[in-house]
């Protein structure tokens, strides 16, 4: 059985991603595939094209990660994870990234197809020891942070999964500490 065969089995002849059913290809799931069903997708022209970066992101088309994000496939999560991080502008967008959960193989994996950035003058997150945030990381807090606004106080210890850097500020970070989306300062939190 050829991998295209192998895929549109596995996909029931509908893209991963939106569930069209035309123009649809497989498309290797990088980096370091092997040509295997487990690290390709099968996807739609216009969910290929955003994959590659060909075209400009389409952010109503891309709505269809509410759904998609949570396969059980491990090459459709990567895809999913890496649009949605693409998208970190469109609230919906962090929303559902931070509550997506991927286990720590594929987290690596998506992260290592994300593009290094250019720009020698980027800003970089770092925790109270030095140690560079990611997109997608786990910190703990290491002191008790009062909440303005939010009438409570997020306790030392607590841990933050899946965090968003705010990208123009290195000093600040977002994440979910009892159900609400709060701004930390990364001097307060430890990678973990």
């Amino acid at each position: 059985m050829s991998l295209e065969n192998d895929l549109r089995s596995r996909a029931d002849d509908k893209c991963e991603l939106c569930g069209a059913t035309e123009d649809l290809a497989a498309v290797a799931v990088g980096p370091d595939s092997d040509g295997s069903a487990e690290k390709s997708i099968l996807v739609c022209g216009t969910c290929s094209a955003q994959l590659e970066s060909e075209a400009e992101l389409d952010v109503n088309h891309l709505r269809c990660l509410n759904e998609s994000a949570w396969s059980t496939e491990p090459a459709v999560q990567v895809s999913a994870w890496r649009l949605l991080g693409r998208l970190s502008g469109e609230a919906w967008a962090r929303d559902l990234l931070d509550t997506l959960y991927l286990d720590e193989e594929t987290l690596e994996w998506a992260q290592s197809g994300m593009p290094a950035a250019e720009d020698e003058d980027a800003i970089v997150h770092k925790d109270t020891h030095g140690a560079v945030l990611s997109a997608g990381d786990t910190v703990t807090l290491v002191k008790d942070l009062k909440v303005k606004g939010a009438g409570f106080t997020a306790k030392r210890g607590t841990a933050v999964r899946n965090i968003t850097l705010v990208q123009d500020n290195a000093e600040h970070i977002e994440g979910r500490v009892n159900d609400q989306r709060i701004v930390i300062l990364t001097e307060f939190v430890k990678k973990s």
